[in-house]
């Protein structure tokens, strides 16, 4: 659904310029049949006439409908689906960003002196600028279980939308698990069931992206799912 908005608002002018090159073409076409009909004198000539003039409108008809299913879709159902901007084709981009830094946090971890910096320190090495973006709930090293709600802020300048994405740790790529394109402080971001995963490590990440597709380094926050069961026993 998100690759077909993306299409027709990428390519809104030549959908349009389609549709109306069809529409005149079938407006020329009931235009004739209804002259012809007009003029016709016997049965089987105005029959004809008839029929051709009733594809013709179906023509209009379908071609009207068409150009209006692309107005909504475009104007009112693409706006609230994040992945449907045109501008954010370059969807790899937008996912490499945390993966990067999830690979400077690592290595300010394994470094000694780095590992003595404040926690401020750390949270703008793992992409997390507090007041813009920023994961208050669940904290950084904490045990979940089940439907957990997520807090933090997504506020820029500009602001497009937000997406939380998940992985373990040993994988390379990110899965968005939801999104929203409402600018949110200190507030619930949505709600993550965790109760399908494979308890472990996982890092969280939040990402925002700017109307024009510039997406902030992601909050990356590492978390441990835990079984119904270790949750119950702790």
């Amino acid at each position: 659904m998100d690759g077909l908005l993306r299409f027709l608002r990428m390519y809104e002018i030549g959908v349009y310029l389609v549709l109306g090159t069809g529409g005149c073409i079938y407006l020329r076409k009931f235009f004739l049949a209804w002259k012809e009909l007009r003029d016709a004198t016997f049965g089987l000539e105005r029959e004809s006439a008839q029929i051709k003039l009733n594809h013709a409108a179906s023509g209009l008809v379908v071609v009207l409908f068409l150009i209006m299913a692309e107005f909504a879709l475009v104007s009112f159902v693409a706006p609230g689906v994040p992945g449907a901007s045109p501008l954010l084709t370059s969807t790899l981009d937008l996912l490499a960003t945390p993966t990067i830094t999830l690979v400077a946090q690592g290595t300010a971890i394994a470094g000694e002196n780095l590992s003595a910096s404040t926690p401020e320190a750390n949270a703008v090495t793992a992409g997390c600028t507090p007041g813009q973006v920023e994961i208050t709930e669940p904290l950084d090293g904490s045990e979940i279980t089940g439907i957990v709600e997520i807090k933090g802020t997504a506020f820029i300048t500009d602001f497009g939308f937000y997406k939380l994405e998940m992985k373990t740790i040993d994988q390379s790529e990110w899965l968005t698990i939801l999104a929203g394109n409402e600018i949110k402080q200190d507030a619930s971001l949505g709600s993550w069931n965790t109760s399908l995963l494979t308890p472990g490590e996982y890092n969280l990440s939040l990402v925002v992206v700017d109307n024009q597709g510039q997406s902030l380094p992601g909050c990356i926050i590492k978390v441990r799912v835990l079984s119904a069961d270790d949750s119950t026993e702790s």
